[in-house]
């Protein structure tokens, strides 16, 4: 992470630093590091996620320590951590409680589920029925569950992160192009290299090693807060919105062969997601405004879940993110603003 000296707003005598704020979300990738070895893409997704309040889909074969990486993140963040093994028996009530009978009082209690998390792990989220999806993406839409006629909103902050094991196809229920829309990012997680699954062996086959709690839930909430004023020149929200029209209509962006390509294209939510991952993005790496390559680099992930490719662009081996390098490519970004201008710019939308 870099820090930059230029200001955004204001300091508040009472209120940390943009700089201290960064340093507190170093340490905690430094506590995380002690136990996952590698996954540094995976770790700042995840870390984007909970600055912009979104949720991540993860693909990656079993073995890669998705599991480990967040359940030692809740640990670093004083949070609830829990995981469910999604399963083709499960059922809604499995999932976020119901109501149950008390035989010797004659009343019924409710018993929550555990979506009531700060980060909720749904391991193998295609393995569940169509219902079951659906419960999980209402709670990641609306915050809260309703059992009963009785609402019952879950801890905040609270982000769901859905695994799918991508060499599986028998037994799972794909999850629908307008469902998997709900997620703020798809993060691919790869095979580490030969240096970190060394470091990973060695590690794991000696003493356990442990992450020590650096903050608490409160604090990032404090964190999401400060991370929303981030200032977004709204040149980069129009290369955002242009970035998702290119997946829409590309022959207006001078791709007129991507057409053939592309079934469906990316929805309005993209667009707002781009934005909000870039600034997120931006206060992770110690800033108060986003620059194009904030959004640059953020677009295959918030893009490649929400393309449908056609029949011939499969049978050619076409990927998501192929197209996504080629729609980068032919829209140009803004002229990354100076930081002097980021300020006077900030200062007018009484943002210092």
């Amino acid at each position: 992470m870099s820090h930059d000296s230029t200001s955004w707003q204001k300091p508040d005598a009472a209120a940390p630093s943009l700089a201290d704020e960064s340093a507190l979300l170093e340490q905690v990738l430094y506590e995380v590091k002690k136990v996952v070895v590698g996954q540094d893409h995976f770790l700042e997704r995840i870390l984007v996620a909970l600055l912009a309040q979104g949720h991540l889909l993860i693909e990656g074969v079993p073995g890669l320590a998705k599991t480990l990486t967040v359940n030692t993140l809740a640990q670093t963040l004083r949070g609830r951590f829990k995981r469910i093994q999604f399963t083709p028996d499960l059922l809604p009530a499995d999932l976020v409680g119901s109501r149950i009978y008390n035989q010797k009082t004659g009343d019924f209690s409710t018993v929550l589920g555990p979506v009531f998390a700060h980060l909720l792990l749904a391991d193998e989220i295609n393995r569940a029925p169509a219902k079951v999806q659906s419960a999980l993406l209402e709670v990641m839409q609306e915050r809260q569950v309703t059992i009963a006629g009785e609402s019952h909103p879950v801890p905040r902050p609270f982000i769901v992160m859905a695994t799918q094991n991508p060499i599986e196809t028998e037994g799972t229920y794909p999850l629908p192009e307008a469902q998997v829309d709900r997620f703020m990012m798809k993060v691919i997680v790869g095979y580490p290299s030969e240096a970190e699954e060394f470091a990973m062996v060695h590690r794991m086959t000696g003493s356990t090693p442990t992450a020590g709690a650096v903050t608490d839930t409160d604090t990032l909430q404090r964190l999401q807060t400060r991370c929303r004023q981030g200032y977004v020149d709204p040149a980069l929200m129009q290369y955002a919105v242009k970035l998702v029209a290119a997946t829409r209509h590309p022959a207006q962006h001078g791709l007129d062969d991507l057409a053939r390509h592309l079934s469906l294209g990316a929805s309005p939510r993209a667009s707002i997601q781009l934005v909000e991952g870039a600034r997120a993005l931006a206060f992770l790496r110690g800033r108060g405004y986003a620059t194009p390559q904030d959004m640059v680099d953020l677009a295959p992930d918030v893009l490649r879940h929400r393309l449908v490719l056609s029949y011939e662009a499969l049978s050619e081996g076409l990927t998501a993110d192929a197209v996504i390098a080629r729609i980068l490519k032919a829209v140009t970004p803004p002229v990354q603003p100076l930081h002097h201008h980021v300020d006077v710019s900030a200062i007018a939308q009484g943002r210092g």
